[in-house]
């Protein structure tokens, strides 16, 4: 690597962590007046208040990324170009291109890392984080949903007319096994329970009708110990669920949902794609800032330094925009959305790159 390589990556990498130290510290000191009155109200000792933040001080410096490397970006570029750096490395041979290849690899190192975290060590963080969220910050959860259709094996349909999971007890409950569109058998039963000590669900007042061709068999009892291919967490909780997966457990819960027909599994698959485009956003945010940034301007770098914050921010709200239209199914595939925001970043930084200076 030559000297002009590791002045820049040194640079760019430096200011980087500097922007996500910051960044995260002002995040943790509005979170911490904001949710300050709940760790009072139960009690909470400092120990427990450090193991919450040692949890989601790594979510949010990976949350902020694009941000972050955006600005350290054009932080950089600005100074260098307004102690006209710049225009010594370009004077002296080196071709722009050739200038942005420490830049791109400093974005590449910052693209892994973060893949490496979202996709196998932030989850195990995130299930800390959000299990002390759901105990001390949010409302308790209370399952609402009524007429509870779930596909439960390959010609198993269950259903729940309504579920209370305190009590971890449904009404209402039906067990159909459907076979080419024939019905082989159906169990029904007044209610349903959770054991602990079994792990299995116990059937109150249960009638059971198995059918083979024109004769029927008909069964009924009071109680009924069962095994089913749902539990009581199936009903519990799903807030920031997908948060709390690493990038095999997601996938293999994402066909879980298939398997069982559910139909909220855009939101595990929008997760599995975010991951694996986050990288590239830092690198498409880093060609971008170096272009926008490359220019010496007579007002000091800090007009670029805010029109860098403007331009992160811009790319967020249109993920946040794409993300949620990818959930309300208003982009049908889910991948495409994700990567909007990169490839209209990338097709403006296209454009902008056929006017830098050479």
């Amino acid at each position: 690597m030559k000297i002009l390589d590791r002045y820049i990556l040194t640079k760019f990498l430096s200011a980087f962590f500097f922007v996500v130290a910051i960044l995260v510290t002002i995040v943790c000191v509005i979170d911490l007046t904001e949710k300050n009155d709940e760790f009072i109200k139960h009690n909470l000792g400092i120990g427990e208040i450090l193991g919450y933040y040692a949890a989601f001080i790594p979510f949010i410096a990976n949350f902020i990324t694009p941000i972050t490397v955006f600005i350290a970006t054009v932080f950089v570029t600005a100074q260098m170009a307004g102690h006209t750096e710049i225009i010594a490395i370009l004077s002296s041979g080196v071709s722009f291109r050739r200038m942005m290849v420490p830049y791109l690899l400093g974005a590449s190192i910052i693209g892994a890392l973060s893949f490496a975290l979202t996709g196998y060590i932030l989850p195990n963080a995130n299930k800390k984080r959000v299990a002390f969220e759901l105990a001390y910050i949010k409302k308790p959860f209370r399952f609402d949903q009524r007429n509870i259709h779930i596909k439960i094996g390959p010609q198993s349909y269950a259903y729940l007319e309504s579920y209370n999971n305190e009590a971890n007890v449904g009404y209402r409950f039906t067990l159909e096994t459907i076979k080419d569109n024939q019905l082989e058998a159906k169990l029904t039963a007044r209610r349903m329970e959770w054991s602990e000590e079994k792990e299995k669900w116990v059937l109150r007042e249960w009638q059971r009708r198995e059918i083979d061709g024109r004769q029927e068999r008909y069964e009924q009892g009071a109680q009924m110990d069962t095994t089913l291919a749902i539990t009581p967490k199936d009903f519990g909780s799903t807030y920031h669920l997908q948060e709390t997966f690493t990038l095999p457990e997601l996938q293999d819960y994402i066909d879980e949902l298939t398997a069982r027909g559910a139909d909220n599994i855009v939101i595990y698959e929008i997760e599995k794609y975010v991951r694996y485009m986050s990288p590239f956003a830092a690198i498409v945010l880093t060609f971008i800032g170096v272009i926008m940034s490359s220019r010496k301007s007579r007002g000091g770098s800090g007009l670029r330094i805010a029109s860098g914050f403007g331009l992160a921010f811009v790319y967020i709200i249109l993920f946040v925009f794409a993300k949620s239209m990818a959930e309300s199914n208003t982009i049908q595939s889910p991948q495409l959305a994700v990567w909007i925001p990169n490839i209209l970043f990338a097709i403006i930084g296209l454009v902008l790159y056929r006017n830098v200076p050479r």
